[in-house]
């Protein structure tokens, strides 16, 4: 046992399958689930994934089917997920989709205790984590269970060949915000941040190939390994100041995820950057790996925005439906989340402002310390 007045950095790793390749669903999914016992799969999908994900499960032994996904995972969702599997008596989750449907798969395991394989149809991440997350009243609760990592995650990059441009790029900066939120989450250690910083040089690599031509699929491959990364790495480094900021947008505003933590990013990064010049360093670094910048840390944030230029990124949460009079609200709800491991102290009025600028589309700034 560590004291807690020791300065040291603890690195956790998460016990998880991960099968990588082009194709790989089709082919590893019965001995995956034959592996963990499983004899009876819930399949969890959107009803616009179903098809695919029918299509991966012939011989399974499917014995029910849950489409009722909705972003952020809202408590009536959860439970109605978890009756499904009460009744149907399935004893193994098969998750095919993005973040939410593997989020939905993750709330049945919180209480069935049933193992998931996922297959991951996004850059989401959250195949890679055992943190959940429900939405109750507008305001979204997370947490950290062992139970709630998937037991196999099955990446085949032919299955994101059909993800439209758009949410290839919301998704992908999505992962890239796990990379940078894990350089200075509360429990950041030395192998988290290397993990985070190839992360963030996969997926800068990978995702203007991806934007050139869809139909890349070693691009996508290495995108789906930058998600990986950076899933792990935040996993290990715990949900730093931009997470925490957009749990409460997405939970108390229903904003859309991949595209909210996108436009919220680079605000974060010109907030923090100034406080914390080895993060920034690592990023530009990366950044410069993949063609963005020369790697001097004092343009971290010029070198994103750079990206973001390439990808055509979203830039206002207004856009997304956050008005600018639910601006104080929203940045006096995101301060009782900012963890007190943040680079720099953060106030109301910052928030405010961080918030307010990315409400309204502004440019990011580097927010000068006091």
């Amino acid at each position: 046992m560590i004291d807690a007045d020791v300065n040291a950095a603890v690195y956790e790793t998460r016990p998880q399958r991960v099968i990588t390749g082009a194709g790989a669903a089709r082919r590893v999914l019965p001995a995956e689930i034959e592996r963990l016992g499983g004899s009876r799969v819930m399949l969890i999908a959107t009803e616009h994934e179903l098809p695919v994900a029918r299509g991966l499960v012939a011989g399974l032994g499917v014995v029910a089917e849950f489409t009722g996904v909705r972003p952020h995972v809202p408590v009536e969702v959860a439970e109605a997920a978890r009756a499904l599997a009460r009744t149907s008596r399935a004893d193994v989750l098969l998750s095919v989709g993005g973040g939410s449907t593997t989020g939905t798969a993750k709330a049945v395991a919180l209480t069935a205790r049933l193992p998931i394989v996922a297959v991951p149809t996004t850059y989401a991440g959250s195949e890679a984590t055992d943190v959940w997350g429900l939405t109750e009243d507008s305001r979204k609760t997370n947490g950290v269970d062992p139970a709630v990592l998937p037991a196999t995650v099955v990446y085949d990059p032919e299955l994101t060949v059909t993800l439209p441009p758009a949410l290839s790029t919301s998704s992908g900066l999505n992962a890239l915000a796990h990379c940078v939120d894990s350089l200075w989450g509360p429990t950041a250690s030395p192998p988290a941040t290397a993990f985070a910083v190839e992360g963030i040089r996969q997926l800068a690599t990978g995702l203007p190939a991806v934007l050139a031509d869809g139909g890349d699929v070693a691009a996508r491959e290495r995108c789906q390994q930058g998600t990986y990364l950076a899933a792990a790495a935040f996993a290990a480094a715990g949900s730093g100041m931009h997470h925490k900021i957009c749990h409460v947008l997405g939970g108390a505003y229903n904003l859309e995820h991949a595209a909210m933590h996108a436009v919220v990013l680079p605000h974060v990064v010109g907030f923090n950057a100034p406080a914390a010049p080895g993060a920034a360093n690592r990023i530009a670094g990366a950044l410069a790996g993949a063609g963005f910048g020369d790697g001097d840390g004092d343009d971290a944030l010029t070198a994103l925005l750079g990206l973001y230029a390439a990808l055509g990124a979203p830039t206002s949460l207004g856009d997304l439906g956050l008005a600018a009079e639910q601006v104080p609200e929203a940045a006096a709800l995101a301060l009782e989340k900012i963890p007190p491991s943040n680079p720099r102290p953060v106030t109301e009025a910052d928030l405010a402002d961080l918030i307010g600028r990315a409400q309204a589309g502004r440019r990011p700034v580097l927010v000068p310390l006091a």
